[in-house]
């Protein structure tokens, strides 16, 4: 039987990161969500207003013997820009922030090593301003966040700002792709 590890991300809509790790190899499921608040079992519609303090993030179910958690850290850098503050495109706000919730303190060390790296790279411009906290508690996004672009691949959203980062993702990883 496999085991499984957990990564958990926020780089701005849960809908994006979803459905980029879920053609991943090694991914078993990728869950839409809420971390990083104070409010208990958070409704979208409160995550949205701000006022919780709680991130869309991404729960990445994977088996590290198919795709390790460098390999994720690397698509996940590559998927968004980490160095916007609360803001990914045209989403505006702290539940947008850039984010890694470890759930190891091997995956912290990880995580802060290989950011470190990027930032004296120069691969950005401005410095990562991405979060890299322990995950406390990870509370599912309602059943129709789901597998949003799967199931609303012609929604204006899907169409407009998924799809093409669908597309560019494809080509960048295809050796990744299931």
């Amino acid at each position: 039987m496999e085991k499984l590890d957990t990564a958990v991300f926020g780089s701005g809509c849960f809908w994006c990161t979803e459905a980029i790790f879920e053609e991943v190899k090694g991914v078993k499921k990728a869950e839409s969500g809420y971390a990083g608040g104070e409010v208990s079992n958070p409704t979208y519609r409160e995550v949205c207003s701000g006022a919780t303090g709680h991130a869309e993030v991404v729960r990445v179910l994977y088996d590290p013997e198919e795709v390790g958690f460098e390999e994720l850290l690397e698509i996940f850098w590559k998927t968004h820009n980490p160095t916007t503050l609360n803001r990914q495109g045209a989403d505006v706000g702290t539940q947008y922030r850039s984010v890694i919730f470890y759930t190891s303190e091997n995956q912290k060390q990880i995580a802060e090593r290989i950011k470190k790296e990027l930032d004296e790279s120069g691969a950005w411009d401005n410095p990562i301003v991405t979060e890299i906290v322990p995950l406390d508690k990870f509370y599912p996004a309602e059943e129709h966040h789901q597998d949003y672009f799967e199931k609303n691949p012609y929604e204006g959203y899907c169409q407009f700002v998924i799809g093409p980062k669908m597309k560019k993702f494809r080509k960048v990883f295809q050796e990744q792709l299931k």
